[in-house]
């Protein structure tokens, strides 16, 4: 592989990795906002917890969607 090439791949792999950090900080503010609704204790409350999870799933799911709608076409 020569330099272009490596470097390429190399970029590629930084780019995809602030997407992951970006997408991971989007999920972080908008399901803790809409999930914790009062100041945080020493634990989640299990209500808490199920609302992260399924608020958290809910956004890979639609990024998923939307990824294969663009792909699509």
């Amino acid at each position: 592989m020569d330099d272009t090439a490596e470097l390429q791949r190399f970029i590629e792999q930084e780019k995809e990795k602030m997407m992951v950090s970006e997408m991971i900080g989007k999920v972080t503010s908008e399901c803790w906002d809409k999930c914790i609704t009062g100041a945080p204790g020493s634990k989640l409350s299990s209500g808490e917890t199920s609302c992260l999870s399924n608020c958290a799933q809910r956004f890979v799911d639609m990024s998923e969607m939307i990824a294969k709608r663009f792909g699509a076409h």
